[in-house]
């Protein structure tokens, strides 16, 4: 009897400080590569897996999601523990889920949400958790750079925040979300859209600390989102402070989901 093929989706997590990204690269460690690499040892075949986002060097995933197809039929908890014991310690697989043939990871999202960490103490940078977040030493002002930041709702054309490798065919984004908050020392600027340009999370970070530590104007942004031309934003904000937290599907795939105020670091920093 032929086994039918099944289609999984997994929820990932992962430290990305010591990996090349997510897509797997030549001579360099990757987490898609970690990833396919344990699977394949449970599935005892070959594995292909999509990702929902795919992650540069040193960014970080809580809620990460791929799907792949197997023919081979294991209980959840069998192929979470299964995968997790030859995965390093940086990466875990989170949940498990059997989803129909039009699922797909990428393609079937409706929205992803990013979290950008800032520790923003004037005179020393974090000793612990330091490859989590970003440290800023001059004073943030959050209100200005929540105010800047509302000419970014909605759709736009980011091609001001987007990087000159970008594959993508069109630099339009709807972004639904964009909330800048301070937890004492750390500044946390949560970011919802349908999709991302490449970069774009950290190159709007990094426009808005200018704002927000008073180097440039409320209304700097606005300007640089019109202009449509990256040269005139603010450089890239550093990877180790960006989380993949949260990616949306439509309801009826009934995919897991925690909530983004589960991330641990919420609760010790309110």
């Amino acid at each position: 009897m032929i086994n039918s093929i099944i289609k999984l989706a997994f929820g990932i997590e992962y430290d990305g400080t010591h990996y090349c990204g997510w897509q797997r690269q030549r001579e360099a460690n990757s987490v898609q590569e970690e990833l396919e690499r344990a699977i394949a040892k449970v599935a005892n075949h070959v594995i292909d897996v999509v990702c929902a986002g795919r992650t540069d060097a040193g960014v970080h995933a809580i809620g990460q999601v791929i799907h792949f197809e197997t023919k081979s039929e294991r209980k959840d908890i069998s192929w979470i523990r299964g995968v997790n014991s030859y995965l390093p310690a940086d990466i875990v697989v989170r949940w498990v889920k059997v989803m129909p043939n039009a699922f797909h990871a990428r393609f079937s999202a409706v929205s992803r949400s990013y979290r950008y960490i800032i520790y923003n103490h004037p005179y020393h940078r974090p000793a612990i958790f330091s490859s989590g977040m970003t440290y800023y030493d001059d004073f943030l002002d959050i209100d200005k750079m929540q105010r800047s930041a509302k000419c970014l709702l909605g759709e736009n054309d980011f091609t001001s925040f987007r990087s000159s490798q970008c594959q993508s065919k069109s630099p339009k984004r709807y972004m639904m979300d964009l909330t800048v908050t301070r937890h004492g020392l750390y500044v946390i600027i949560d970011i919802q859209a349908n999709s991302f340009v490449h970069r774009m999370v950290r190159n709007i970070v990094g426009s808005l600390i200018e704002v927000g530590c008073g180097h440039q104007p409320e209304n700097w942004i606005g300007n640089i989102l019109l202009r449509k031309d990256r040269q005139l934003a603010a450089g890239t904000a550093y990877a180790q402070g960006l989380y993949l937290m949260l990616v949306r599907y439509p309801l009826h795939y009934e995919v897991p989901q925690s909530s983004i105020e589960d991330f641990f670091l919420i609760p010790l920093l309110s």
